[in-house]
């Protein structure tokens, strides 16, 4: 087995401010490991500046694979041996940047990609009122499953979770665990984040790794927490309701197979799923 550590906190709009938070918890996580495992961190979405604005995430955009986000995140796979998944932060891409989650591998280099699909424009009943996620955001049109020392992972960001059929889509090309970095809203997650969590990995028969977003940020937006890890038959393994903290699993993928070898849906499934994009 390997390990897998979600990571949540309140983000500050400051780097700075969550470097030190994220040095605390990467330490802390790693601590958490065996000698000599293989170790993934998972981080939320909009881990590295939450408050400052959707518009001015584009000023900080970096070219992937430089900046000092980047490079931060490299030396820290490095220097705790560990794997880390960062949640989303913003790339350069045109006249809109990409929200774009980027898997580090433990030497630093980066391993995967994966381009935030389904962008968040509703209005909810909080302090916020309306969320305009595509006036910024450029949509991905690409998904990612690929092969890890933690098995098959796809890879989903926050609003996916309400398209069942990324997910479906994600599994028929072998993903046993769906990581999904958000930051949830507290009215929409009081509402609907563990059910639909629950949903997903009922459904696809694979764990789900859900890191999100907690409390109030600087910009008075309120995120829900509640971090969670689903295992295939949707028991919630591990919670961390609404405070900063650090949770470590391990995930049994012969336990994954033994669900799916005893109740093969994929395999009586009657519907093929289509990826849309411009």
């Amino acid at each position: 087995m390997a390990a897998i550590s979600l990571l949540q906190w309140t983000s500050r709009a400051n780097w700075a401010e969550n470097k030190e938070i994220l040095d605390a918890l990467l330490n802390e996580a790693a601590q958490a490991r065996h000698q000599d495992e293989a170790q993934l961190v998972v981080l939320p979405e909009m881990f590295a500046r939450f408050g400052a604005g959707e518009k001015a995430q584009g000023h900080f955009a970096e070219p992937e694979g430089s900046g000092e986000v980047q490079d931060w995140l490299a030396s820290a796979c490095r220097r705790f041996n560990l794997w880390i998944l960062a949640g989303t932060l913003p790339l350069q891409a045109g006249e809109r940047y990409a929200a774009a989650s980027l898997l580090f591998n433990a030497d630093g280099a980066i391993h995967a990609r994966y381009d935030k699909i389904h962008l968040f424009d509703a209005d909810v009943e909080d302090g916020t009122k309306s969320y305009r996620e595509s006036k910024y955001t450029r949509p991905g049109q690409a998904l990612k499953v690929v092969d890890t020392p933690f098995g098959k992972l796809g890879l989903a960001v926050c609003y996916d979770l309400r398209f069942p059929e990324q997910f479906r889509a994600l599994c028929g090309m072998g993903a046993e665990l769906i990581a999904l970095p958000s930051a949830f809203t507290e009215v929409t997650g009081r509402a609907h984040w563990q059910p639909l969590l629950q949903a997903r990995a009922i459904e696809n028969q694979v764990y789900m790794l859900a890191p999100n977003q907690c409390g109030t940020h600087d910009d008075g937006r309120q995120t829900w927490g509640h971090s969670m890890v689903v295992d295939p038959w949707g028991r919630v393994l591990v919670e961390q309701q609404q405070t900063t903290g650090v949770m470590t699993v391990r995930p049994d993928l012969d336990a994954l197979k033994a669900v799916r070898t005893r109740m093969p849906v994929q395999q009586h499934n009657q519907f093929e799923v289509r990826f849309i994009h411009d």
